[in-house]
C-alpha cells in the first residue's frame, strides 16, 4: 500500500479557500492508478476540505464572508484559545472529500475545484492525498 502524498500550505488570511486542485490532479497521475478513489484529508481542527465552483471567484469569496457573518468571534465561546468559531467552521466543512478516479482522472463536475479551507489563518498547514486502486 502506498503511502499518502503529504503537502504543506501557508495561508494568508483569517478566513481563507485555496485551490487545491492541479496538486490532487498531479497525486492521481504520479499514482499512475487507473480506477479508484482518491480521500483528500485534513488533519487540523480549524481548517477542511471542500469540493465548490471555480469559473467564478466571487463564489469563494461569498462562502467566506456568509461564514465570517454567521460564525463571529463573540464573546460566549467560552474555548481558551478564542477560536471556537474557526472549530465549528471546520466541522461545517469538513476534514475530508473523497473522489471517484476514472481512466486516471478524479470525476469532477465541470465546474468544480477542490479547495483547503483556512479558518484560523494566517497558518503553514498541511493536507494528504491518498490514493487507493481499484486493482488488486
Amino acid at each position: 500500500m502506498e503511502k499518502p502524498y503529504k503537502f504543506s500550505i501557508k495561508t494568508n488570511k483569517y478566513i481563507e479557500l485555496i485551490d487545491i486542485t492541479d496538486k490532487v490532479y498531479n497525486s492521481i497521475k504520479d499514482s499512475k492508478v487507473n480506477n479508484g478513489i482518491c480521500v483528500i484529508y485534513c488533519p487540523h481542527t480549524t481548517a477542511g476540505i471542500t469540493i465548490n465552483e471555480n469559473a467564478d471567484p466571487s463564489v469563494r469569496n461569498d462562502i467566506e464572508n456568509f461564514l465570517k457573518d454567521k460564525i463571529p468571534h463573540e464573546l460566549y465561546f467560552t474555548h481558551f484559545e478564542g477560536n471556537s468559531p474557526s472549530h465549528i467552521m471546520s466541522s461545517l466543512v469538513s476534514a475530508s472529500e473523497t473522489i471517484i478516479i476514472e481512466n486516471s482522472k478524479p470525476i469532477l463536475g465541470t465546474w468544480q475545484a477542490i479547495y483547503f479551507a483556512e479558518f484560523d489563518g494566517p497558518r503553514t498547514r498541511s493536507f494528504y492525498v491518498k490514493i487507493i486502486s481499484d486493482s488488486k
